[in-house]
């Protein structure tokens, strides 16, 4: 399968790196996740963001002029220049108390000081926050938003199902947008 470059965006914690990198592997294309394009590599992770001009400018060198790629991750907020070269889109959903535990579970086992524990916690919060969109940043409102801005055509999958279950919907997706007139 060619040209395909789709981006699968939701939640924190909606598993869109899990499926991300399935898809990728189904598709015989490469996976990249924005996490990666968005903050520099420190240890321990995720402590300092790369300016957004940078952040496009290194995509731009690593991935986006390719005729294929699956990315995943958040961008809404500084898509500019990226989001037009999409060829499909999947929003993922998931319930909040299943998006948390599985962070949860992600985030104890990334914790490499008990001191990092605060910090734990007020992502876990922010994260719980996401559908109603209290706190700045990711939200679903404003994923919704973007998403109608998009010139591709966009999925919504609830990704309680199993991997495997959401990689063949999207293929099918795929081969019967490919064989409409």
């Amino acid at each position: 399968m060619a040209g395909n470059r789709i981006h699968i965006f939701g939640a924190s914690g909606a598993g869109t790196t899990t499926l991300g990198r399935a898809l990728a592997s189904a598709l015989e294309s490469q996976h990249f996740d924005t996490d990666d394009f968005f903050w520099y590599p420190t240890d321990p992770p995720f402590q300092e963001k790369r300016p957004v001009p940078e952040r496009r400018d290194l995509m731009e060198q690593v991935f986006l002029p390719r005729r294929d790629w699956v990315l995943s991750g958040s961008l809404d907020s500084w898509s500019e220049g990226i989001d037009y070269r999409f060829t499909f889109a999947v929003f993922l959903t998931l319930q909040t108390e299943t998006r948390l535990r599985r962070l949860r579970a992600r985030e104890s086992w990334r914790l490499q000081d008990p001191a990092q524990m605060p910090e734990m916690e007020a992502f876990l919060s922010w994260a719980a926050a996401y559908d109603d969109g209290l706190l700045p940043g990711r939200n679903r409102a404003r994923h919704l938003a973007w998403a109608d801005t998009l010139d591709c055509p966009i999925m919504s999958l609830d990704s309680g199902r199993p991997v495997s279950i959401l990689v063949h919907d999207i293929l099918e997706t795929l081969d019967q947008a490919r064989t409409r007139p």
